[in-house]
């Protein structure tokens, strides 16, 4: 694992956690492999999405051993969830509505047209608080118009279809606005990784073709960490998309702990600014 190399490098420690025992529940056993610690050390996680209930037993079970996760559980539901962060970038980011959702149950004309009436119709994307099924484009994501609830109703049941018990959190419709495009038709994002409010590095968005290059305005990278700053969450990234009128916005507000870099990107800008940032031990995910 790069990350771990790059962690050694660095002078930092590493443990394996188990991701699949956790998503099982069964986070005493996720940890087993994590040396206690007596007097206490600090710690990041790197490695897959955790659910925010999932994040903070995880969270309970390290403590017991002695070691402290430097985003706490209420800051990563912050900065992982979008009801968490879409007040602070509100004026950034497209206008959103969103409603809890139990993951199974098919969503009706009701419940979606009470959802996007405030949206106030035009062209829309779906989601969930963490994830878009932005793949299955036309049939679980894009509504053309909002104003046609049936339309909209079915796109919002086959993405909480799709998600199954993947589905986080609830059901989000976004206001869709345009971006500017590689040849692809996909919109160029780049991926700004906030440590301390502060700006440490900046890449393509990992789903960019390799070679990909993208460059942030000073004047985007000052208004995206004011309200890093203000969402307060110690370890953020913010995917960000030129809007084709020039205007830089925030696309997706993430924990940078769950957050992954480009496959040909260097990890040691990063790790070696989480070393910096005084953390003593740093968590690598088993996926296997």
């Amino acid at each position: 694992m790069r990350e771990a190399d790059a962690a050694r490098r660095a002078g930092l420690d590493v443990a394996v956690v188990d991701h699949d025992a956790i998503l099982a529940g069964d986070v005493r056993a996720a940890v087993r492999r994590v040396p206690p610690s007596d007097g206490g050390r600090a710690a990041w996680y790197r490695g897959w999405m955790i659910a925010g209930d999932a994040y903070t037993r995880f969270a309970t079970e390290l403590a017991a051993r002695g070691i402290w996760l430097g985003t706490t559980a209420a800051a990563y539901r912050s900065a992982h969830e979008l009801p968490g962060w879409y007040t602070v970038f509100a004026d950034l980011t497209p206008a959103s509505v969103w409603m809890p959702w139990v993951a199974g149950r098919t969503p009706t004309g009701a419940d979606v047209g009470t959802l996007v009436a405030a949206l106030g119709g035009g062209p829309g994307v779906v989601k969930d608080y963490v994830k878009s099924r932005k793949h299955e484009w036309d049939e679980a994501c894009f509504v053309p118009d909002l104003s046609d609830v049936g339309a909209a109703t079915g796109v919002v049941a086959r993405m909480v279809e799709l998600q199954g018990d993947d589905l986080a959190g609830g059901i989000v419709v976004r206001a869709f606005e345009q971006f500017v495009a590689d040849d692809d038709g996909r919109a160029l994002e780049a991926r700004v990784w906030w440590l301390a409010g502060a700006p440490v590095l900046v890449t393509p968005h990992p789903d960019a073709p390799a070679g990909t290059t993208v460059e942030v305005s000073a004047e985007a990278l000052d208004a995206v960490g004011a309200c890093v700053r203000t969402l307060g969450a110690p370890f953020v990234t913010t995917d960000l998309a030129l809007r084709s009128d020039g205007v830089w916005r925030v696309i997706e507000v993430g924990d940078g702990q769950v957050s992954d870099l480009p496959a040909g990107q260097e990890p040691g800008v990063l790790v070696g600014a989480l070393a910096a940032a005084g953390r003593s031990l740093g968590l690598a995910v088993d996926q296997g």
